[in-house]
């Protein structure tokens, strides 16, 4: 589960001179967060004081962005007269948007046979282009289970909240194919694969075997409501690591860091993967 969060965009007559809403700030609406991390245009677009270098270029492409994702797909003739800029000064901002993969380019669809000239080009925002506004699905994720609980009852919750680990069990078996069969050294070898999933994630040797601790959770917002995504995932640990395991702290309960014990032999060594 992602955690992203929807933003509405002013319709391009509502954008003011200098390109901003009315109020001064995009109008964001909650809506609906894998996953993670609950995003502000801002994070990506920072809105810079007048003068500050670079500032003006966040500005406009902020602007661009917020008209290509209302208007579908653009040219920069039409996108600089929605904002009152030329066409050769709207085109250099796109080309830096093509080299950074937030924007695609292609030929307009004409109908009937094309004039002389080259056909028009088009601009329109990619998928990372689009996640520089908020997406939230944390809403929606939480009102699906909800319904889930309540049309089948807390089993279903946990019975799905099994399956949306599943795949992630798989990867990382894979990925500790080679670790043996100590639990603290799977637990390393696990803290490796939870990493590569961005679970930024580490292990450690303590007086009574190991702790596995993860920096980054998935889905912390909505397991507040629905531990047993929590409780899944703890399961998905302990059959990794071959032996039973205790969750100490989750992200998800108000605590900085989802640690999980597991017992074992003590080894010399300490496995830091976060870093």
């Amino acid at each position: 589960m992602s955690i992203l969060r929807s933003a509405t965009v002013p319709a391009a007559a509502e954008v003011s001179g200098d390109g901003r809403h009315p109020n001064g700030d995009l109008p964001i609406s909650a809506q609906l967060r894998n996953v993670c991390v609950v995003k502000n245009a801002a994070l990506l677009y920072e809105r810079e004081p007048a003068g500050t270098p670079g500032g003006s270029d966040r500005r406009t492409r902020q602007r661009l962005t917020e008209l290509l994702l209302e208007q579908g797909a653009a040219t920069a003739s039409e996108l600089g007269a929605a904002l009152g800029l030329s066409a050769a000064g709207v085109r250099r901002h796109l080309d830096a948007m093509l080299a950074e993969g937030l924007v695609v380019s292609r030929e307009r669809a004409t109908r009937g046979p094309r004039g002389r000239g080259r056909p028009a080009k088009v601009f329109a925002l990619t998928d990372a282009g689009r996640e520089s506004f908020p997406h939230t699905y944390d809403g929606l994720a939480s009102a699906a289970l909800r319904w889930i609980a309540a049309q089948q009852g807390s089993a279903a919750v946990a019975a799905f909240a099994a399956s949306q680990v599943a795949g992630l069990e798989e990867r990382c078996r894979a990925a500790m194919a080679e670790a043996g069969a100590d639990p603290i050294a799977r637990a390393e070898a696990l803290a490796q694969a939870l990493t590569a999933e961005g679970y930024a994630a580490g292990a450690t040797t303590i007086a009574t075997g190991g702790q596995l601790c993860q920096h980054h959770c998935p889905v912390a917002h909505v397991a507040v409501e629905f531990p047993q995504l929590c409780e899944a995932e703890t399961q998905v640990i302990s059959r990794l690591v071959g032996t039973h395991v205790q969750r100490l702290a989750t992200i998800a309960n108000g605590d900085g860091v989802c640690t999980t014990h597991i017992p074992g032999r003590i080894l010399n060594t300490t496995a830091r993967t976060h870093d």
